[in-house]
């Protein structure tokens, strides 16, 4: 028991950890008077790459290693993390259609969202964006796999860089203070201990469904990937920019979980 505990807290830190990095970006916002389309794009893209890469690679296989081990069969094993992963997509899927918000570029979504200040529809999108990554981190503790949690954790917290950095600069382009954009940049990656003491605590109270757990993390987050942020990133003339930011972003975290993970 003490040992699930200790599970829980580290993942939970550990997620805060990450979220606040969504911070180390926002500072910029004191130092540089603006940043373009292009070098915004590729930072996204980057952080895209970095998602991308943990939900292969700390979630997914890890998922089926322990499907395997718990069911004795690999198609058994894939059958419940494949599960998981359309139950994580569907979920963000619902939460977007459900909770009015508003992305960087692409506009306002959701119902009645015309009628809400812009601030809390940045606020519920970035929410929506950060609690499965912090959902991912706790979950990547699962069965006391304590140096994946960190890696991933590493991950998430590399791609909050550039996302604090985004979320500073929208807030400061609809006329709101340079501390005030710094201050709700910040607050936003609060929501991601949240989603790390939900995903350690799903781990610990029912560790038999740890490969749907495992699944589920990373389905929500693939759903962000391609549903709301490669968008956003192809929003311009940038693609091929955003391609191989993404593309570097995943060898990172790719390199980061082969030599730490």
């Amino acid at each position: 028991m003490a040992t699930d505990v200790s599970i829980i807290w580290q993942g939970t830190m550990a997620s805060l950890a990450a979220g606040l990095a969504s911070g180390v970006g926002a500072m910029a916002i004191f130092f540089v008077r603006s940043v373009s389309d292009k070098l915004q794009d590729s930072m996204l893209a980057g952080a895209a790459g970095v998602m991308l890469a943990a939900s292969f690679f700390s979630l997914l296989l890890p998922g089926l290693e322990y499907g395997e081990a718990l069911l004795g069969t690999t198609w058994a094993a894939a059958a419940v993390v494949i599960f998981g992963v359309m139950s994580g997509a569907w979920v963000l899927y619902y939460l977007h259609q459900k909770l009015p918000h508003e992305h960087f570029s692409l506009g306002r979504e959701g119902p009645h969202a015309e009628h809400i200040r812009r601030i809390w529809l940045f606020i519920i999108a970035i929410t929506l964006h950060n609690f499965p990554e912090g959902m991912a981190v706790g979950v990547g503790f699962a069965g006391g796999d304590v140096r994946n949690g960190y890696v991933l954790a590493t991950g998430i917290g590399l791609q909050n860089i550039p996302e604090g950095l985004a979320v500073a600069f929208s807030l400061l382009a609809i006329n709101y203070s340079r501390v005030k954009a710094f201050t709700i940049a910040l607050m936003t990656g609060l929501a991601e201990p949240i989603g790390g003491l939900f995903g350690a605590t799903m781990v610990w109270i029912a560790e038999p469904i740890m490969p749907w757990t495992l699944g589920f993390a990373a389905g929500a987050m693939l759903f962000i990937i391609s549903n709301e942020i490669i968008p956003e990133t192809h929003r311009n003339s940038y693609k091929t920019i955003a391609t191989f930011s993404l593309l570097t972003g995943f060898v990172v975290m790719m390199s980061l979980d082969a030599t730490l993970g």
